[in-house]
């Protein structure tokens, strides 16, 4: 049995891709380790940027995307045996003990299928990444909304911030910038929707685990360091994608009449005490 990696990259700055694949090559884990570099630039110029035996290089120029890239990788892992698999975003990068902590929680907790650890920015500040499943206010509204102060007093709720971040939590939205995932849940429930391109398919995955009866967990006594670009917020193209995930994910799981989003919203909040 394995524990395997994939992370998808797109022209990265080579030294910010470095720390995320030794991060991974150097964990402590009780199993050996696998990583798949998933590469969906035109040129093949990352190539050379790591040459180890346990680092599988997979040129992918058409790049379908994000989740459909990581699929590529989550299929390999399964046919390596691998029982925990951890997509990684290509400028995260975290402590050799992390993982070795977070795989003795999931085999405590056979009913997780997904968790992530506290992320903070380089500077050591906390990323508000733990969040309820969105509404179109949450991922359209808000992000032009000029009125800060309620963008703000929704983000409390929606971003959870009410809850200090300081304990475990079952969270039903996670980011994607580092999902340690069981993979027999995933055998169970699917892979990432190859249909949406990037953003969003984190939260799609995220909510198909839930209906299949694992939990999404919020795991703070480890933490992971995580650059965090916020692209969509700096390119029109980016953003464009963006809305262009949020339609098909809202049309796909509903709009303003989705029954099963507002009762895992509710039971969220009523085990955080709101």
């Amino acid at each position: 049995m394995f524990v395997t990696a994939s992370i998808v990259c797109y022209r990265n700055d080579r030294k910010i891709l470095l720390d995320a694949i030794n991060s991974f090559l150097n964990s402590k884990t009780d199993y050996p380790i696998f990583l798949y570099l998933v590469d969906n630039s035109p040129t093949d110029e990352l190539k050379s940027i790591i040459n180890h035996p346990n680092v599988e290089y997979v040129f992918n120029p058409s790049n379908p995307g994000f989740g459909a890239a990581h699929n590529i990788a989550i299929k390999k892992a399964i046919e390596k045996n691998s029982i925990y698999h951890l997509v990684l975003n290509p400028d995260a990068y975290f402590d050799e003990d992390v993982l070795n902590k977070l795989t003795d929680y999931l085999k405590s907790n056979p009913d997780i299928g997904n968790i992530m650890p506290k992320v903070l920015y380089p500077d050591g500040e906390i990323q508000r990444l733990c969040k309820l499943l969105p509404t179109p206010y949450d991922w359209i509204g808000r992000r032009f909304n000029p009125f800060k102060g309620m963008v703000e007093k929704r983000n409390e709720f929606f971003e959870l911030r009410f809850t200090g971040y300081n304990k475990i939590m079952d969270v039903p939205y996670l980011s994607g910038c580092f999902m340690f995932l069981k993979l027999e849940a995933l055998r169970e429930v699917g892979f990432f929707d190859e249909k949406i391109f990037m953003y969003g398919e984190e939260t799609d995955l995220c909510r198909r685990l839930i209906n299949g009866g694992y939990r999404t967990v919020y795991y703070p006594e480890v933490h992971i360091y995580h650059h965090f670009e916020k692209g969509s917020h700096k390119s029109w193209r980016l953003t464009k994608i963006g809305m262009e995930s949020a339609m098909y994910y809202f049309n796909k799981w509903g709009w303003l009449f989705d029954k099963e989003r507002k009762v895992i919203n509710n039971r969220t909040l009523k085990a955080l005490g709101k």
